[in-house]
């Protein structure tokens, strides 16, 4: 904690440059009070924000992030890369990440299909005219 004392004379040309009048400053030399300062720490303002692309350093796409608001304001949303999270964005992120998960199972299931049917199919030989040495690619 920082603590500050004042004098007069510094109280006078302070209060001066606020507007204050001569009675005020006055007063306040009269009485000869100690002032304290409490120095407070700027706080950081940030944003919350999704991004539309990737974003070399920061991150990927459809990543939610929390940034500083200059960084967002001056950079991330003139170019179109971020956007502010919404309760509706959160709502359709959902949806959007249902509908990928739930295309992921299909083709995993189609996958497994053609797995299966090729273990019943067994071995087979493909024939084909090879180069030197028997080699189909290459030299």
């Amino acid at each position: 904690m920082a603590t500050a004392t004042v004098t007069a004379a510094s109280t006078l040309s302070w209060l001066h440059s606020f507007g204050g009048t001569q009675n005020e400053t006055t007063k306040v030399a009269d009485k000869n009070r100690v002032f304290v300062v409490f120095a407070q720490k700027k706080a950081k303002k940030t944003r919350k924000i999704i991004l539309k692309e990737d974003v070399e350093y920061l991150g990927k796409k459809g990543q939610l992030l929390d940034v500083k608001a200059g960084y967002f304001r001056n950079y991330l949303l003139p170019t179109g890369k971020a956007q502010i999270i919404t309760s509706s964005l959160l709502k359709e992120m959902k949806m959007e990440e249902e509908r990928i998960e739930a295309e992921k199972q299909r083709v995993k299931e189609e996958a497994q299909q053609l797995a299966l049917i090729f273990e019943t199919v067994g071995a087979f030989k493909v024939k084909r005219k090879g180069g030197k040495g028997k080699q189909i690619f290459g030299r």
